[in-house]
């Protein structure tokens, strides 16, 4: 069986993509001296929070997904990123490859969550490979990639920004339900708000009770 190990050499944003995309550089080698024909390859990518660390300000925003940061030594679990596959041409020795991989920016989203709460740094991934290889020399046969073929990879923070900025620039994007954006638009057209920013902006207004001012000659206490 032909021995593949990988590497992941670089990410960048993908600035012709029609959503938000990264693409990494793969290094593929093969210890054997067979010619590999094509490797069908599959790939999951996950993010491992707990190797990094966090400024306070992080730890706050990352509170809704690993809760208090007393617990962080029990609840920094690593979260799915993405998935993605690529057919790589064939080779003998090594190889490099660009592995395209679609991303989200919805919040409802754990990963995306994550990304959005760093400030700075890097982001901790674990690239783990499968699929076929089709190898052979004077002839053809398919192998399996073990299951245990993994890269790690730290991704700087700034990639994701630049790719989100790209696509949602100084926007955020979250997803409603058919009911809550029914709601909403009934709410802008009754109070005729010109945008979506300005509803949102009128409810949080709503929301927060206004604050008591003294009133004359009450000795500086509200009534």
């Amino acid at each position: 069986m032909t021995e593949l190990s990988f590497s992941c050499t670089d990410v960048r944003a993908d600035p012709y993509a029609a959503g938000p995309t990264l693409i990494f550089r793969l290094r593929i080698t093969a210890a054997a001296p067979d010619r590999v024909h094509a490797l069908a390859l599959r790939c999951q990518i996950r993010i491992e929070p707990a190797r990094r660390r966090y400024e306070p300000a992080e730890a706050d925003r990352l509170g809704d997904l690993f809760g208090d940061r007393s617990r962080w030594g029990h609840t920094l679990h690593p979260l799915q990123f993405a998935h993605a596959s690529l057919v790589v041409p064939g080779f003998t020795g090594h190889t490099e490859t660009d592995l395209a991989v679609p991303c989200t920016y919805d919040m409802d989203i754990s990963s995306a969550r994550y990304l959005r709460a760093l400030d700075d740094g890097e982001v901790p991934l674990l690239l783990l490979f499968s699929g076929t290889a089709f190898t052979g020399e004077g002839g053809f046969r398919a192998e399996p990639v073990p299951w245990d073929r993994e890269a790690a990879f730290r991704m700087p923070v700034r990639v994701w920004r630049e790719m989100i900025e790209q696509h949602f620039p100084g926007c955020g994007w979250i997803r409603l339900d058919r009911g809550t954006m029914d709601a909403l638009l009934e709410y802008r057209s009754r109070n005729a708000l010109p945008s979506w920013e300005e509803t949102v902006r009128a409810l949080l207004r709503s929301a927060d009770p206004p604050v008591a001012t003294p009133s004359p000659g009450a000795g500086g206490i509200a009534p």
